[in-house]
């Protein structure tokens, strides 16, 4: 059993970013009142100061029809190798904000927008999360892979993990 640490306002923004950074794909659920969700991988483009998520998408999508339908989100980051989760539920806006596309605009764009920054197509979604939570190792990676090694030997469960509420 890991331990409980909640954190809030500037640490939560923090962990947030450090983490969705880190992993930057994750699965980006819609229609999140059904189960399955419509689900797909969606690179991060910034976690902001607020704590909001930025996201590219393209006007014709799936995704934007549906989040002009529903604007209740989730984001799901997982990095296995490493003990990083992160999970944030949100609502989500979609605009053409030209100065927030020069912004978050990069090279890896391109491959989806073949007219670059001016592809009549190119939105920006904006993630603002209402709840999160996360999962993390107290110790780091090889700790971590150490202390499992010692209790798989041991017979004695360890004690490795951190998760908390993320409260902005």
């Amino acid at each position: 059993m890991g331990d409980i640490k909640d954190l809030s306002h500037k640490d939560a923004i923090k962990k947030m970013k450090e983490l969705a950074e880190d992993i930057r794909i994750c699965m980006f659920c819609t229609k999140t009142e059904k189960i399955p969700f419509d689900t797909r991988p969606m690179g991060t483009q910034q976690v902001d100061e607020e704590g909001n998520f930025w996201f590219f998408s393209a006007s014709d999508s799936d995704k934007n029809s549906e989040i002009k339908q529903d604007e209740d989100v989730q984001l799901l980051y997982s990095k296995p190798s490493d003990s990083h989760f992160l999970s944030i539920a949100g609502k989500a806006t979609i605009s053409k904000d030209k100065k927030k596309i020069d912004e978050l605009w990069n090279k890896l764009a391109e491959a989806w927008f073949k007219d670059g920054k001016d592809d009549p197509r190119l939105t920006v979604i904006c993630v603002r999360p209402s709840e999160a939570h996360y999962w993390d190792t107290k110790n780091g990676k090889m700790i971590s892979l150490l202390k499992i090694a010692i209790s798989a030997i041991s017979g004695k469960q360890m004690d490795g993990g951190i998760e908390g509420e993320l409260k902005i």
